[in-house]
């Protein structure tokens, strides 16, 4: 009996990547194979995924990004991208498809439209991305990863939750060692995009607290590459101790360790937050599109589980004072933590594949 196959399609960010790559780890242990549609951008993402994930790198563009002739040409490399997945899909004949959002999921789930092959969407944030609005009307199923999300009226969501590395699942609820008189573990991480400014206000307002305080505080700082040279002088001028890096390979082990966690509130960042249970300060990244990160923060802070502060209202005067009341306060650490758990969707990996072994049987009939 050959095996089913199941081609992913997922764009070039981690908030894409890193539920796909979940997704991935969970159908490989059912029997299936596993295919990866994504463009160069997003195949720098793969390093995680398992080895007999089959890459696949195919031609896509977006208009959000060049000049007039980048633009002019988009059309016509998406067209490239459908004619090539559709050739390989044909050739495959994949038992369902799922995209994941991202503009590299446009060849993959236009060819598996146009080959009307089973096929459905995950929406991670609470705000419908550009490229799954184009396909929620399109597609068998929508399974949304935030609640509530905001979908087209005509169509019918699945509040699945968001799916998470194999490493954070195995943390899933880990024992949280409230803050006190020993070694504080205090983690920064703020996503792919727009995390200058947490590299501007965080070091400063962690700098200003008591100084028994920092004698126990240790700090891991993720900071864009441009940035990570003068966080890391500020952090060792004020004789903090931190370790400072572009990207941590090890967030799960950090995150598990962490007394208190400072993250922008990416998809990904609040789902690992929430299934791990930690407390947080979330800071919507203000650019985000339709304002998602403030949708994606909405269900910890609401649950009494974060601290959200809007990007407009972020000084180290306010960083400072919220850092210290989440370390100061055990009893309330401890409630913040255990909300944060109440709120986490380790179960939704399985749930996703489920509905993947649905449609593939919908598929055959």
């Amino acid at each position: 009996m050959t095996q089913p196959l199941l081609m992913i399609a997922a764009g070039g960010t981690g908030g894409h990547m890193f539920p796909a790559q979940a997704l991935a780890e969970a159908m490989l242990a059912r029997g299936w194979r596993v295919k990866l549609s994504t463009d160069a951008r997003g195949a720098r993402y793969t390093g995680g995924f398992p080895h007999s994930t089959e890459i696949e790198q195919i031609s896509s563009a977006t208009f959000a990004r060049g000049g007039v002739l980048a633009k002019a040409a988009v059309p016509f490399r998406i067209g490239a991208g459908v004619l090539s997945a559709a050739i390989q899909m044909k050739r495959d004949k994949p038992s369902v498809v799922v995209g994941f959002g991202g503009y590299p999921t446009i060849p993959a789930m236009a060819a598996a439209t146009l080959l009307r092959l089973p096929r459905m969407i995950h929406e991670q944030n609470g705000v419908l991305g550009r490229v799954n609005q184009i396909f929620a009307p399109r597609v068998d199923a929508v399974a949304c990863g935030t609640w509530p999300t905001d979908v087209p009226e005509d169509v019918e969501a699945i509040h699945v939750g968001n799916p998470v590395r194999k490493a954070i699942l195995e943390r899933a609820a880990a024992g949280y060692i409230v803050p006190g008189d020993y070694p504080i573990e205090l983690l920064v991480i703020g996503g792919s995009q727009g995390a200058r400014i947490l590299s501007d206000v965080i070091p400063p307002a962690i700098a200003s607290l008591p100084m028994e305080r920092l004698r126990s505080l240790r700090v891991s700082h993720q900071a864009r590459g441009e940035d990570e040279d003068r966080v890391r002088t500020f952090y060792a001028e004020h004789a903090i101790n931190a370790d400072v890096q572009p990207f941590f390979q090890d967030v799960p082990r950090r995150m598990t360790e962490a007394q208190l966690v400072i993250s922008r509130s990416g998809a990904s960042s609040v789902a690992d937050i929430s299934v791990i249970g930690r407390p947080s300060i979330l800071i919507p990244y203000a650019a985000a599109t339709g304002d998602h990160q403030t949708a994606n923060a909405r269900g910890l802070a609401e649950a009494g589980a974060a601290i959200m502060i809007p990007e407009s209202q972020l000084t180290v005067d306010v960083m400072a004072e919220q850092i210290g009341s989440v370390l100061d306060n055990p009893d309330g650490a401890l409630q913040m933590a255990l909300a944060a758990q109440s709120v986490g969707k380790p179960e939704a990996t399985e749930t996703l594949a489920a509905m993947v072994e649905i449609l593939a049987e919908k598929g055959k009939a």
